[in-house]
């Protein structure tokens, strides 16, 4: 049976999608400015400025990225298990912590929620920090340097509760009369009821595990060691460094692809995780809506 459209319908339905496929032309154009940008060449930027479409075609931003491969490929494994590992335990401690504090069985779950916001609000500073990975823990340049800081924050914790608050306790209480433990209703109930809270969260995990770089500043210190983004760092401090003090004492006509190299870093450092998004995207609004609305 065909079901006839009222005409307000269809202008509204035309007016939506228009200004939908406008706002993703307008939320695109930087992206695509940044790839344009990446594979222009140095003097026509520095000319003219950045195009959508170079007139000179140039990959000598990606050819000074990737001049030392191993290096590269190298800081995309320390990141992708840094990334992948720091989730996955991260989840597994912060799914823990959320389903206890949202139990009423539990009944210092308010003070020990306290301390937890409370951290947000007041830390120990950075020189005390240091001192306690460095002399106490022994994580000098330590992958665990990279992995534990970055494992647990308070704002996760505070959300994966609230979002454990909406399950119905009927659940629990009926896996009780049946025998279930606590570790079992946690494991088999709780968390497969928890999916679009745990995609959120894991979602800022693996953002902020992937974009991390000021730790690999402070801690490590072996080249083999450093995670993606800090060697993207250096390469562009390197470049930078060229561009003023050397590039001039070499020859008038050199101009070493600074400009480029950010849009081509840039490129680098956001592609794979950007492909991340897609296959989270569906349980991302739900999770962080539901944990907005419950106190």
């Amino acid at each position: 049976m065909k079901i006839r459209m009222e005409r307000a319908t269809i202008v509204f339905n035309v007016l939506g999608y228009v200004m939908i496929s406008l706002l993703a032309i307008i939320c695109l154009l930087p992206f695509l400015l940044i790839v344009m940008g990446s594979i222009s060449s140095e003097t026509e930027i520095i000319r003219d400025g950045f195009k959508l479409i170079p007139s000179e075609l140039s990959f000598d931003s990606y050819m000074a990225v990737f001049s030392n491969p191993y290096q590269i490929y190298n800081a995309y494994t320390v990141t992708i298990l840094v990334t992948v590992v720091g989730t996955i335990l991260g989840l597994f401690f912060t799914s823990m912590a959320g389903y206890v504090l949202s139990r009423k069985e539990f009944h210092y779950r308010n003070p020990v929620a306290f301390i937890i916001y409370f951290t947000t609000l007041f830390s120990g500073g950075l020189i005390p920090w240091y001192i306690m990975i460095v002399k106490y823990l022994d994580w000098k340049d330590s992958y665990l340097a990279l992995l534990i800081p970055s494992m647990l924050s308070a704002w996760n914790i505070i959300l994966m509760k609230n979002f454990m608050k909406s399950i119905p306790d009927s659940i629990s209480e009926s896996a009780k009369i049946d025998g279930a433990g606590d570790f079992t209703i946690y494991m088999r109930l709780i968390l497969p009821l928890s999916v679009p809270g745990l995609a959120t969260i894991g979602l800022f995990l693996a953002l902020s595990y992937w974009n991390e770089w000021f730790l690999a500043n402070v801690f490590i210190t072996s080249d083999s060691k450093y995670p993606l983004q800090f060697l993207l760092y250096r390469i562009l401090s390197s470049a930078a460094v060229l561009k003023t003090n050397i590039a001039g004492n070499l020859s008038a006509d050199f101009t070493p692809p600074t400009e480029t190299l950010k849009m081509a870093v840039a490129i680098v450092a956001t592609g794979p995780i950007v492909f991340l998004y897609p296959f989270v995207q569906r349980f991302f609004i739900k999770g962080l809506t539901i944990g907005a609305v419950k106190g």
